[in-house]
């Protein structure tokens, strides 16, 4: 390869930045000097060379209203990172996630410089809500590489090429987990149940979800004196969580940082968790767990109108069925969370019976595939090589 190949990466968020220090890595093992990174990110991809012109900090949007008040803003930086692109003339622009900040992104790219091969990394959820966003998609880039096993047939039937990569939320490792180091810490002998609480990751979702949490905990802890309770509490509301912990009736235990929380998951005989990523993170541990979530009323109103799926746990939606219960608005509630969490904690076989079916859901989602940074990084290269932009 004659000259050095411009790798232009942009994301909005902690996980696209995840994802494309990731990226930039794999391609650099694959290239060496042959490559330089431009774009958008935070600090991982930073210290993979990306010199990001603004932070991203700000673009990091969660609920509609939020969505709306930032727009202006997330134009901005829009036309600013087509700038950056206008001057450092990439072979091929990856933009990770964030749908309507990397959306702007492209259809800027694209009318600036139409020949420029544009690569959408994890595709909207149109299975989920909004399924014209395919479509949208499918006139804008050139290719999707999709995290979801389920992704590709919504996407191609639009004529947008799709490249499953696997999800990097399906390689968490708990080789190294303690499950007798926590007990050991709690004072939990082998046979004693431990119900693993996991309250969310933003201030708003422990505002709305930590009261119903605390009532279940409390109900459940009145019939089982023997039942320990452990608190994993994110970086992001460590305080929050500490402090709500601390005005509870019954004693609980609160782990910290991603080892603590890997232990508590490998020793967890049951988990009642807000839904997110920790829901995947939980069943590759092999906890059967009870999920619970509430929106505020606005945005659960606004949102109700726009979803297409009974499902809002990745492996139910996998599954398509209630392998791990959800409880949602009026319905994630102390006494229905508690008689849930109750049925697990009594029946083994109920137990058994959860953690093989969301095993069967893991594998459906693409569990033991490809890693993903270098099946991503595989798949930019072909596509650049089919382009002739470098040597087949």
């Amino acid at each position: 390869m004659s000259h050095v190949l411009t790798v232009m990466l942009v994301a909005a968020e902690a996980s696209g930045d995840d994802r494309g220090a990731g990226l930039a890595r794999a391609l650099r093992r694959r290239l060496g000097e042959r490559v330089r990174f431009v774009g958008v990110g935070g600090e991982r991809m930073a210290a993979e060379g990306v010199q990001s012109p603004f932070d991203i900090a700000h673009l990091s949007i969660l609920g509609l209203v939020e969505g709306l008040l930032a727009y202006p803003r997330v134009v901005r930086r829009a036309d600013e990172t087509a700038a950056l692109a206008r001057r450092e003339k990439p072979d091929v622009a990856v933009l990770i996630d964030s749908w309507g900040f990397t959306l702007r992104v492209a259809q800027r790219l694209r009318r600036q410089d139409p020949g420029l091969l544009l690569v959408k990394y994890v595709g909207p959820q149109v299975w989920a809500t909004r399924p014209g966003r395919a479509r949208t998609l499918a006139g804008t880039v050139d290719h999707l590489l999709s995290i979801h096993a389920f992704d590709a047939p919504a996407f191609e039937a639009e004529g947008l090429p799709v490249t499953f990569v696997g999800n990097s939320a399906l390689q968490v490792d708990f080789s190294q987990a303690e499950p007798q180091r926590l007990r050991a810490e709690i004072g939990a002998s082998p046979d004693e149940p431990i119900l693993l609480v996991l309250p969310g990751s933003r201030p708003g979702e422990i505002d709305r979800i930590a009261p119903a949490f605390d009532d279940a905990v409390q109900l459940l802890k009145d019939q089982r004196p023997n039942l320990h309770v452990v608190v994993a509490a994110a970086s992001t509301v460590a305080d929050k969580v500490k402090m709500l912990v601390a005005g509870w009736r019954h004693r609980a235990h609160v782990v910290e940082g991603e080892a603590g929380k890997r232990d508590a998951m490998r020793a967890a005989t049951v988990a009642l968790a807000c839904s997110g990523t920790v829901t995947t993170e939980l069943a590759l541990a092999g906890v059967p767990m009870v999920v619970g979530y509430r929106l505020g009323p606005v945005t659960h109103a606004i949102l109700r109108r726009l979803i297409r799926t009974r499902y809002i746990t990745l492996f139910n939606i996998a599954a398509q069925d209630f392998v791990a219960p959800e409880l949602v608005q009026g319905d994630c509630n102390g006494p229905a969370l508690a008689r849930e969490v109750a049925l697990r904690l009594d029946d083994p076989a109920l137990r058994a019976r959860q953690v093989a079916a969301q095993n069967a859901a893991l594998h459906r989602m693409g569990r033991g595939g490809p890693d993903p940074d270098e099946a991503a990084a595989d798949a930019i290269l072909k596509l650049l090589r089919e382009r002739g932009a470098i040597p087949a």
